[in-house]
């Protein structure tokens, strides 16, 4: 799968990363995976809305232990929109990620997400939203994606409660656009 970006959080860069890890064994970086689905119908994708956050983010998530990634990308996809006859899966792009870990287990976390094209069933069925989505007001919706980039870029510019994730989303929102729409 192609390598679109590889992003760094703004307290980490390679460099801080590679000297961190000659200097110290202590240094722990963890590798996560994730999947997630690339839903279009014309000019509109389907996208998960945060409330928390006020941001617009690709459905999909970590990829379980042992879990395919095609697999997780269906099993997510289904818990987070209700999204019925998952077909014709295709690879479409990666992105990394290097950020602080907020849990005790790593220091650095190294997200690699995997992103595919998908198609659905027009009808979208029941959520299986984890305790911390729904806490977060998470909701499949149906949008304009140029309506979705210019709102992730506002709130970008102007919230200070955006979330880590939202450039990673814009940025993958901005070349499905230029690429599939």
């Amino acid at each position: 799968m192609r390598l679109l970006k590889t992003a760094y959080h703004p307290d980490l860069s390679p460099k801080s990363i590679e000297e961190s890890r000659l200097e110290s064994s202590e240094l722990n970086l963890i590798e996560r995976h994730a999947a997630r689905a690339i839903v279009l119908k014309g000019d509109s994708i389907l996208l998960l809305f945060t409330e928390r956050y006020h941001d617009y983010s690709l459905p999909g998530g970590g990829i379980d232990e042992g879990e395919d990634e095609i697999e997780g990308l269906k099993r997510e996809l289904q818990e987070e929109t209700g999204a019925k006859g998952i077909r014709n899966v295709q690879p479409f792009a990666r992105y990394d990620e290097y950020r602080p870990w907020y849990k005790s287990d790593a220091d650095i976390i190294h997200m690699i997400s995997h992103c595919y094209t998908c198609d659905i069933d027009d009808e979208l069925g029941d959520t299986a939203f984890e305790s911390h989505e729904v806490s977060n007001g998470m909701k499949p919706v149906w949008v304009n994606i140029q309506t979705a980039i210019a709102h992730n870029e506002e709130v970008i510019t102007n919230s200070p409660k955006k979330g880590l994730s939202i450039d990673r989303e814009t940025f993958m929102l901005k070349v499905i656009l230029e690429e599939l729409v």
